[in-house]
């Protein structure tokens, strides 16, 4: 397995600038247009090698698990590579009979781009209300000095002065059955029909550079952790001015300090002193639509869910909202003084309540309280 390193001839800690200028000395030296057939494989070989160093990721992975781990992780993006046609029954007929390449005509260098994957953070808050993000990516974008078309400015393709321009030359072969024509693609033009005798100096022929850009997404409320969010057409540019491959952003969503999502709801906790739980309080609580009162009936218990109507996430393309839910937890007091103490004991007293626990049955509202929890239902 060739070193991406050494097929660019530079070093491991080489800066993403000594890569883009290896890369484009050899690209012009090497483009098949320009060195011919011998030169093909080389030249698919250094775009290869360019396409995963030049991208931060792609050498990361390269430089962790080698050209496999690149491969498994998503592949090339569309490389400098690709001069030979695609397989098939029609080019095994055209090979022994000839005529199929030439019916086909010359082929075309335009060549649709890769799609690109990229990590989307949000917060809970963007999720539940939806959001407008600019995020800055790394991605082959068209060459501004030859606009896609590969070739210097004030220049174009040179038809082929071995097929003509049409892209594919007989040959004639011996063989047990007498002599055998094929057609096959041109050795000279790799089968375009042209030549690109003066590549583009800024992409090196290719008609794409690699540039970072922004791009603005709007974020639907509603979105899951994982989620991948499809932008069409916003990938990588294609070859020789060939569309762009679509833009797939990743969702991460961030855990919030005060909330946790369950589905299109929210989920809170208060923690209520024990004389409020027994005598019933108002207070305000902060939530992601502002600060909004919420009532303590008096006799809450530990376990008890306050609902919050419509305050929840927003529900994926639907245009409505789940609920808060605010679960209630009673603090019992600790480090009692010697009034506080009496008072308590006085008031235990005048209830008729011993000190000490006692056992609850399976018919009791303790047990209803947990099995409504973990059944999803609600106070």
């Amino acid at each position: 397995m060739a070193d991406y390193y050494n097929t660019l001839g530079v070093d491991r800690n080489a800066t993403p600038e000594e890569i883009k200028k290896a890369y484009r000395k050899l690209a012009r030296k090497l483009h098949p247009d320009v060195a011919g057939p011998e030169g093909a494989e080389k030249f698919k070989e250094v775009s290869e090698a360019y396409d995963v160093l030049s991208n931060k990721e792609k050498r990361q992975m390269y430089d962790l698990g080698g050209a496999d781990a690149v491969r498994n992780g998503g592949g090339f993006g569309g490389g400098g590579g690709g001069f030979g046609f695609g397989g098939g029954l029609d080019d095994i007929f055209s090979t022994f009979f000839g005529g199929g390449a030439a019916e086909r005509g010359p082929a075309s260098r335009v060549r649709r781009g890769a799609d690109s994957l990229v990590g989307l953070s949000l917060s809970l808050k963007e999720v539940v209300f939806g959001a407008e993000k600019k995020i800055s990516i790394d991605a082959l974008t068209e060459c501004s000095t030859c606009h896609g078309q590969m070739t210097a400015p004030g220049t174009d393709p040179v038809t082929c002065s071995q097929c003509h321009g049409s892209g594919s030359v007989q040959r004639v072969s011996n063989s047990i059955l007498g002599q055998m024509v094929s057609v096959v693609a041109c050795p000279q033009c790799q089968g375009y029909g042209t030549i690109i005798s003066t590549p583009c100096p800024e992409c090196a022929g290719e008609g794409r550079v690699r540039s970072h850009r922004s791009v603005t997404v709007n974020i639907p409320a509603g979105v899951e952790n994982g989620m991948r969010i499809r932008m069409q057409g916003r990938g990588d540019a294609g070859i020789a001015g060939g569309p762009a491959g679509d833009l797939f952003l990743e969702v991460d969503i961030a855990e919030d300090p005060n909330f946790m999502r369950d589905g299109d709801n929210l989920v809170g906790f208060i923690d209520v002193p024990m004389t409020s739980a027994a005598l019933g309080t108002t207070f305000d609580v902060e939530t992601f639509d502002g600060p909004h009162t919420v009532k303590i009936e008096p006799g809450m218990q530990a376990g008890d869910i306050l609902t919050l109507s419509g305050l929840g996430v927003g529900r994926l393309n639907r245009g409505t909202r789940g609920d808060l839910k605010l679960h209630i937890s009673v603090t019992t007091p600790t480090h009692l003084d010697d009034e506080q103490r009496a008072l308590l004991e006085q008031l235990a007293s005048l209830r008729g309540e011993e000190r000490q626990a006692k056992p609850v049955t399976a018919g009791e509202s303790v047990f209803s309280k947990i099995r409504d929890k973990f059944t999803g239902r609600s106070s």
